[in-house]
């Protein structure tokens, strides 16, 4: 692409740092979860939620188990103050819940902000200013001197306002613009603010440090954490918060890697829901830790009802390969895929320990709602006899042979190609029983006997049964008798005599579909002719009557080739 060279780096490699972090191979524990869906999600949406909608969302914030939701911006504008006001006024934050407002660090706005969340039992009032380098030259044409004076003239501010309130006040500080800022600016503005607000071990403050617009690699983000972590002023008394956006696709990166350089808290929204390509995906984050065997603290049990909310009130769309919460993050199309997951599912049922190792499955999708039935296994062109063959066995109890369900599934993978779409799992039950079983055509059964005889018109036999078979062809009846070892093998030698045809039954496999007594059997028939093997299954309350239509339905395959 022509003009790169007009980009340059915008963000700042702090000095001193030891990036130790980097050799940690997982988080060890969960951060503080802060939920802004609220606000920064709010913000972002073509169409705002309504008053209605918001409280509709809040209830679910609190359900998935959030303890700390940033509610909006109240100076911002009356439906942001009317949301905070209804929350605390219809008694509605539970007690374990603290809320959080948004302000600048202006006078009036931080004053109509402690007045919006009077009331409240808990609060966290989070005020900020942008320090980037561009901010200041392009945006407010002021010196570090004048930015650091006005985090510490809001800072001032808040802790005046904090200490006239009623309730249990936290107070927030952002350096806006944080990773567009140089390291040691950024630290010397957030330990003025500290300075002023001296949080002790029972009353702590929270320094968030936000990736406003990503510039860097994710490893920098954390070497820039790295560097407040072993600075700041009070830190043992400090909670040190993370807010990246997604601008570099690295959203998540950013916020794994900056927990493991120090970080203790996380802002995001569920589905990474914000301005330009987002915030933080929380989901995301919880989930990678849970299926490290971290519990993240948040209840993410039944995405799809998240889901449904979530597009409801923003009117957004999740995406379809949305890690954990898309549509088709779990679903198997690829012949392979079906067959590893099929086979590591039967591995771990057959083992039995609980550890969870099925291949492409990085995560079991029970444990966030979804079924192996409807959401792994999915069927079209590129789908396998595994894949098939377990659709049919776990949905609908029909556990074909091998050879018969790599017949059966090229059978479905055409139609699936023909018809360009996907298939569902209904429509390969009803291909496979419209195909192969009980077919009635070009041969008809209309009735069958057996005798155990060893003599036939007075001709001594080995074989002890006799089938009698009356069968129609084209509208014609005729009955034929012949002799076997058993049933089918009777059965069978009656048909080849019937049609002067030379074939062999190759496979025969039987089972019930249900466990109780009046349960139907199906067949599975498998013949030879030439080298070359024909399928048909049969169903019926009577497993003989289910063997005879299951042979009848190959032989009618194989008439049918003809």
């Amino acid at each position: 692409m022509k003009n790169s060279n007009k980009y340059q780096k915008q963000y700042f490699l702090p000095q001193g740092v030891t990036m130790d972090w980097m050799y940690k191979t997982s988080i060890e524990k969960p951060p503080v979860w802060c939920s802004v869906d609220l606000r920064d999600g709010n913000q972002a949406l073509i169409v705002p939620m309504s008053l209605e909608e918001k409280l509709r969302f809040f209830d679910v914030l609190c359900k998935v188990g959030f303890k700390e939701i940033e509610v909006g911006f109240p100076a911002a504008s009356e439906t942001e103050y009317e949301f905070c006001r209804a929350l605390i006024e219809r008694n509605l934050i539970p007690d374990d819940v603290t809320i959080q407002v948004l302000t600048q660090a202006r006078e009036h706005i931080i004053a109509k902000t402690f007045e919006a969340i009077k009331g409240a039992k808990k609060a966290v009032v989070h005020v900020y200013n942008s320090t980037s380098k561009a901010q200041r030259e392009q945006v407010f044409k002021k010196e570090k001197d004048a930015i650091k004076e006005i985090a510490i003239f809001g800072a001032t501010l808040c802790k005046k306002y904090k200490d006239e309130a009623e309730g249990k006040i936290t107070l927030e500080y952002s350096p806006e613009s944080f990773t567009g800022t140089e390291p040691e600016f950024a630290l010397e503005v957030c330990n003025a603010v500290l300075d002023v607000w001296q949080p002790t071990a029972g009353d702590k403050a929270i320094i968030n440090l936000p990736v406003t617009v990503a510039h860097s690699m994710p490893h920098v983000y954390a070497a820039q954490v790295e560097y407040m972590d072993k600075n700041l002023h009070y830190r043992e008394n400090v909670v040190i918060s993370l807010h990246p956006h997604n601008d570099r696709g690295t959203g998540i990166a950013d916020t794994e890697m900056g927990l493991l350089a120090g970080g203790d808290r996380v802002e995001g929204t569920l589905f990474g829901n914000g301005e330009r390509t987002g915030n933080v995906d929380i989901i995301t984050l919880a989930l990678n830790m849970y299926s490290q065997g971290i519990d993240p603290g948040l209840d993410f049990s039944d995405l799809p009802a998240i889901t449904k909310v979530y597009e409801e009130v923003t009117r957004m769309r999740v995406p379809e390969r949305q890690p954990y919460s898309g549509s088709l993050v779990f679903a198997a199309f690829s012949g392979s895929h079906q067959d590893a997951i099929a086979k590591g599912m039967k591995y771990r049922e057959d083992k039995g320990d609980g550890v969870w190792t099925v291949p492409y499955l990085p995560l079991d999708p029970a444990d966030v709602g979804r079924v192996y039935e409807a959401d792994v296994i999915r069927i079209n062109s590129q789908s396998g006899k595994g894949g098939i063959g377990y659709v049919l066995e776990t949905q609908f109890n029909l556990s074909l042979p091998a050879k018969f369900r790599e017949t059966f599934g090229y059978h479905v993978k055409s139609i699936s190609d023909h018809a360009h779409r996907e298939l569902m799992p209904t429509e390969v039950r009803d291909i496979f029983m419209r195909d192969f079983v009980n077919v009635q055509s070009p041969l008809l059964l209309v009735r069958a006997s057996f005798e155990a005889e060893h003599e036939f018109d007075g001709v001594e036999y080995e074989e002890d049964v006799w089938a009698k078979l009356t069968i129609s062809r084209d509208g014609e009846e005729k009955t034929v008798s012949e002799h076997g070892n058993g049933r089918l093998d009777a059965a069978c030698n009656a048909l080849r005599r019937f049609l002067d045809e030379n074939f062999a039954v190759e496979t025969y496999t039987e089972h019930a579909l249900e466990e109780k007594s009046t349960a139907k059997a199906v067949s599975y028939v498998g013949i030879v002719k030439d080298g070359k093997t024909y399928w048909g299954a049969g169903i019926h309350t009577d497993i003989m009557t289910s063997s005879l239509n299951a042979l009848v339905s190959a032989v009618n395959k194989m008439l049918a080739a003809k």
